[in-house]
């Protein structure tokens, strides 16, 4: 986290984060994903954000991919990816896809 905090001070345009949350405690994901969030909008910067844990990686998306074997198989919103029937199915629990475990926003 410290490492996300020393590129923030460089106020950049835009970020790259692969699996920021990896590790850590759910109350500290969200805080720490809560002020990202806001930071980059007051920066004005847009994150490419690569992320296993789908309820975070939803929550911070405007727009999201679910990628499977290399390729982009669902893009759209947040909410219209929340609301297809396979990303449901692989990711919350209904069923078991072929879909690769990465939302990449």
């Amino acid at each position: 986290m410290v490492a996300i905090a020393r590129g923030l001070m460089a106020k950049p345009k835009l970020m790259m984060l692969d699996e920021p949350s990896l590790g850590l405690a759910p109350l500290i994901v969200k805080d720490i994903m809560t002020i990202l969030r806001k930071m980059c909008d007051e920066l004005e910067a847009t994150i490419i954000l690569v992320e296993q844990n789908v309820k975070v990686a939803l929550k911070m998306a405007d727009r999201a991919c679910v990628l499977s074997h290399g390729q982009i198989s669902i893009s759209g919103t947040s909410q219209e990816l929340m609301n297809n029937e396979t990303v449901k199915a692989a990711y919350f629990g209904k069923k078991q896809t072929n879909l690769a475990r990465e939302i990449i926003i």
